[in-house]
C-alpha cells in the first residue's frame, strides 16, 4: 500500500480552528548541535561561567532553536504534509528565554483564509504561539503558508 499524506488542504482549515502539538524538552544537546550548525557560539547559549551573573542565572537556548523547534512539532502533527506549496512569510517575537531542560509545545491557531485567483490553492495566516511547561509563552509567530485546495 502507498503511503498516504496527511495533511490537511486550505478547505479543510477552518478559521478559529485551534491545533497542540506534543511537548519536547530543550537539552543541552540540542543547544549544543545548533550551536554548531548556525557557528552561533554566543555566550548567552555556550558559557555558563559567563551566564551565573545575568538575568537568566545560566545558559539559554538560541532563539531560532525554538523557532525550529516549534516548525518541527507542527510537521509532527501531520496537517501541513503533502498539501504546503510554501511557506511564504514567518514573523517571530521572542517573549521569553528557554532554558535548558525547559519543555515547550506549539498551540496553532487558524486565523485567517484567502483563497487564490487560480484557484487550485489558499493562503492560511497562523497565530503561532510555543509555550513552556508553566504554560507561559515564550515565542509568538505567524505563519503564512500557501496550501494546496482539495
Amino acid at each position: 500500500m502507498a503511503f498516504k499524506m496527511r495533511g490537511l488542504t486550505f478547505d479543510q482549515f477552518e478559521e478559529g480552528q485551534v491545533f497542540e502539538t506534543m511537548s519536547r524538552t530543550i537539552t543541552e544537546a540540542d543547544v549544543v548541535s545548533f550551536a554548531g550548525i548556525s557557528g552561533d557560539f554566543n555566550p548567552l547559549h555556550t558559557d555558563e561561567e559567563f551566564m551565573k551573573s545575568s538575568p537568566f542565572g545560566g545558559r539559554i537556548a538560541h532563539g531560532m532553536l525554538c523557532a525550529s523547534v516549534a516548525t518541527g512539532l507542527a510537521n509532527q502533527l501531520g496537517i501541513f504534509e503533502g498539501t504546503t506549496i510554501a511557506v511564504l512569510q514567518i514573523t517571530l517575537k521572542f517573549t521569553g528565554a528557554v532554558k535548558f531542560g525547559d519543555t515547550v509545545r506549539l498551540k496553532l491557531t487558524c486565523r485567517e483564509k484567502k483563497e487564490s485567483s487560480k484557484g487550485s490553492k489558499g493562503t492560511a495566516v497562523f497565530a503561532c504561539e510555543l509555550l513552556n511547561q508553566r504554560d507561559e509563552k515564550v515565542l509568538d509567530s505567524e505563519w503564512v503558508i500557501l496550501l494546496r485546495k482539495g
